[in-house]
């Protein structure tokens, strides 16, 4: 049997199989960003995958950086993520909600009051967000003030509580894709001069804050972050990412947390963007899970999981147009390409009307 299609423990979970779909935007959360029953379909389309992330979510309303993106911080979102849970449990999935705030990568018509998007420092990122159902600039951000801190990490925690009473198996906390917890870490976007700037260590003190909040909140067992080492998005900059790296990764493995999802190279793009990054001085420093992603073919993930370079393998865009990709990647099927016209936004065409390999044959 395939090492894709062998069991795996996750924390207290065990996972029947080694593929993970990994979070995947696609604007189609209902009024005040609450999970719909469509999404409820979406994902428990997807239960057999070995564990679903749930797309990103805001965990504060501050946290928004596109239209039509799920909540997690009201009791109509909370009621809607348990309709999604439910119907994952019940077809015998697990799921992992991504806990998300966009800092920077925002745009005035989507936050609070129309105030400025909250950053590490008042830089604005050169960069898209998804606004009127269209991509535009993203608005200049201003900087977060040092007592508004410790609300950010309070949010996290309170995210993360209400993905568990919302049947949420567990958490991943969103580090990666230059996002705020990675705008903190990277000195192309954070130049700060007090305890959050300057040095690797005050640059990851939020992250490192968060995470152990949420660890603190539902158990390390449950916990998970995302990491995106050298990716562009969303002009994500860093001198030297290398040593960064290393030391968040050394910092995540003393919480002891459930796994690291990395993705390699440029997200959603070329694997090989900063070819000299060692990847495999990340995975030395960590003991728990290794989910690895971008790019990957079934043979890659094979040899990946074989080589016990990575634990399991996360899909994406394969994912969209082939909700039983786990079975097709078992029997060898051919995959059905997605309409990329459908990714963002609007109804079932191109999310819940991909068919099975049974109902297409």
């Amino acid at each position: 049997m395939s090492a894709l299609f062998t069991p795996h423990q996750l924390g207290p979970l065990t996972l029947p199989n080694r593929i993970v779909m990994a979070p995947l935007t696609r604007n189609r959360a209902g009024a005040g960003n609450v999970p719909t029953e469509l999404m409820a379909e979406y994902y428990g389309q997807r239960a057999e995958a070995g564990l679903i992330v749930a797309e990103a979510t805001q965990v504060c309303p501050e946290g928004q950086g596109y239209e039509a993106t799920p909540g997690i911080h009201s009791d109509a979102q909370i009621a809607g993520w348990k309709r999604v849970t439910d119907t994952v449990h019940a077809r015998g999935g697990r799921i992992f909600l991504q806990l998300w705030h966009v800092g920077r990568v925002s745009h005035v018509s989507l936050q609070p009051n129309g105030q400025k998007p909250v950053a590490p420092s008042a830089i604005r990122a050169d960069t898209k967000t998804f606004v009127g159902g269209e991509f535009v600039d993203v608005s200049e951000p201003r900087a977060l003030e040092l007592q508004e801190i410790p609300g950010i990490v309070a949010a996290y925690r309170t995210g993360a509580a209400n993905a568990i009473a919302a049947g949420f198996d567990g958490v991943e906390i969103h580090g990666a894709n230059g996002y705020l917890l990675d705008q903190f870490l990277r000195d192309g976007s954070n130049r700060r001069d007090d305890l959050y700037g300057g040095s690797i260590e005050n640059r990851a003190r939020l992250m490192l804050q968060v995470a152990q909040a949420v660890a603190g909140e539902i158990g390390p067992r449950r916990t998970g972050i995302r990491l995106s080492p050298v990716t562009p998005a969303n002009d994500a900059r860093d001198s030297n990412p290398q040593p960064l790296f290393e030391y968040v990764v050394e910092q995540l493995d003393r919480l002891d947390l459930v796994y690291i999802h990395l993705i390699e190279g440029q997200t959603g793009g070329d694997r090989n963007f900063g070819a000299g990054f060692d990847y495999g001085a990340l995975r030395r420093r960590f003991r728990g899970s290794w989910i690895v992603n971008n790019g990957y073919s079934a043979e890659m993930a094979e040899a990946a999981i074989g080589s016990g370079y990575a634990d399991l393998v996360a899909f994406g865009r394969s994912f969209i147009s082939n909700p039983d990709l786990v079975t097709r990647l078992r029997r060898r099927a051919p995959l059905a390409k997605a309409n990329r016209a459908t990714f963002y936004g609007g109804g079932a065409e191109g999310y819940t009307d991909y068919p099975t390999l049974e109902a297409a044959e």
